[in-house]
C-alpha cells in the first residue's frame, strides 16, 4: 500500500489541511489539535465542548499553515465573493501572559490549558453568534483512558502482514509520561486516525454514483490507498510499517457520529443521500461490541517512536510505502468510559 494523503487539524473540528509530508512524534502530527473550540453557556458560564456533530458550522471554517501561522477563513454560505482577511493565529505561543482555563474532553481534562482571549475569541464569537473560548493545550496532557487503547509496553501479536501466524513479544517507546502512560493533546482518544480508501470505496458504493463520499468527512490523519487489502481489512490491523522501518500500533476502532452527515458547504446536515451515511453504515458495520450502536470506519493508532537522527519523531510523506505487519486474531473492544 501506499499513503495517499496527510491531514493535520490545528484547531480541533475546523477543516483539516492537506499535508504533503508531515512529522510524526509520539503525540501525532506536529500540531495536530492543540487548539480547541468551547461554546460559553450562558448564564453560567460552562463551557461546552465544539465538534462537528454537535456544532456543524465548524465545517465552514477553513484553516491553513503558512509561516508558523495558522490563517483562519470563514466562509459563510450566504455569501458568494468574501474578501475578508483571514484570522491569523501563531501555531506556538507564549503562555506567560494567558489565563489558565478548566476544560475537560471526553471525561479526559488536560493538566493545564489556556485561553487566548481578545482579539482571537472575539472572531470566531462574531461567526458563530454566541460566546465562544479559543483554548490553547500548551504544556497540557490528556490521559488516554481504558485500558485497550494505550499501547502495551510489550505488546503480544498474531498474524503477520503475510497471512503467517506467529507470536512475538516486541518493546516500544509511546510518547509516555512521567508515570509511564501515554498522552494526547485535544486529539479525539489517540495521537493519529488512520483510514483506507478500498473500505471508503465501499461507503460510496451505497451512495449515488454522483455523489461519492469524500474521505475528509471521517477527518483522518493517515490515508492509504488499500491496495491489496479488501475493504475493512483495516478492522484487525495491528501494526502499520512505513518504508520498511517507521511502525504505527492500531490498538483500537473508531466509532461514528452523526458528524458524517454534515454538509461542508452549508455547515448543516446534508440533503439527500448524503444525509444518511451513518444510518447506512449502522446496518452492518457496528461490529465493536464495546460501543454496540456505533458503525466503524477506521483505526486509532500510537506512533512506535524510535529514537533516530531528528530525535523521538520521523517524517511521512504522499506516496510512501505502507505494509501490514500485524493483525489481530480478535476484534480490538472499545472501552473509553462514557464515549
Amino acid at each position: 500500500m501506499k499513503i495517499t494523503t496527510l491531514y493535520v487539524y490545528p484547531i480541533k473540528a475546523l477543516r483539516g489541511i492537506k499535508l504533503k509530508s508531515a512529522r510524526i512524534g509520539p503525540q501525532g502530527i506536529a500540531h495536530d489539535r492543540t487548539f480547541m473550540l468551547f461554546q460559553v453557556s450562558e448564564p453560567d458560564g460552562e463551557l461546552k465542548k465544539m465538534q462537528v456533530d454537535s456544532h456543524p458550522q465548524c465545517a465552514l471554517f477553513e484553516q491553513e499553515l503558512s509561516g508558523g501561522n495558522i490563517s483562519v477563513r470563514y466562509h459563510d454560505p450566504e455569501i458568494q465573493d468574501q474578501d475578508e482577511q483571514p484570522l491569523v493565529i501563531p501555531l506556538t505561543v507564549d503562555t506567560a501572559t494567558l489565563a489558565k482555563i478548566n476544560v475537560n474532553l471526553h471525561g479526559s481534562a488536560p493538566s493545564s490549558a489556556y485561553s487566548m482571549g481578545s482579539p482571537y475569541e472575539d472572531w470566531f464569537s462574531a461567526r458563530f453568534g454566541f460566546p465562544i473560548r479559543l483554548v490553547y493545550i500548551g504544556d497540557g496532557k490528556r490521559a488516554v483512558l481504558g485500558d485497550t487503547l494505550p499501547p502495551k509496553q510489550h505488546q503480544q501479536t498474531t498474524q503477520n502482514g503475510k497471512g503467517g501466524w506467529l507470536s512475538s513479544l516486541t518493546s516500544y517507546v509511546t510518547g509516555r509520561g512521567q508515570e509511564g502512560k501515554p498522552w494526547i493533546t485535544f486529539t479525539d482518544v489517540a495521537p493519529l486516525l488512520v483510514t483506507s480508501e478500498s473500505s471508503l470505496h465501499d461507503v460510496s458504493a451505497r451512495l449515488p454514483a454522483d455523489e461519492p463520499m469524500p474521505m475528509y468527512k471521517f477527518r483522518p490523519n493517515i490515508v492509504v490507498d488499500g491496495q491489496g487489502e479488501e475493504a475493512w481489512a483495516e478492522d484487525w490491523w495491528a501494526e502499520l510499517t512505513f518504508n520498511n522501518k517507521h511502525k504505527l500500533l492500531l490498538t483500537g476502532n473508531c466509532v461514528r457520529c452523526v458528524s458524517l452527515n454534515v454538509d461542508y458547504e452549508t455547515g448543516k446536515p446534508a440533503v439527500g443521500e448524503l444525509g444518511s451515511v451513518l444510518k447506512k453504515l449502522m446496518k452492518d458495520r457496528r461490529v465493536d461490541t464495546g460501543s454496540k450502536w456505533s458503525p466503524v470506519f477506521g483505526r486509532y493508532a500510537f506512533p512506535a517512536v524510535m529514537q533516530d537522527s531528528q530525535g523521538a519523531s520521523f517524517e511521512l510523506r504522499v506516496g510512501d510505502e505502507v505494509e501490514v505487519t500485524k493483525r489481530n486474531a480478535e476484534r480490538t473492544v472499545w472501552d473509553w468510559p462514557g464515549l
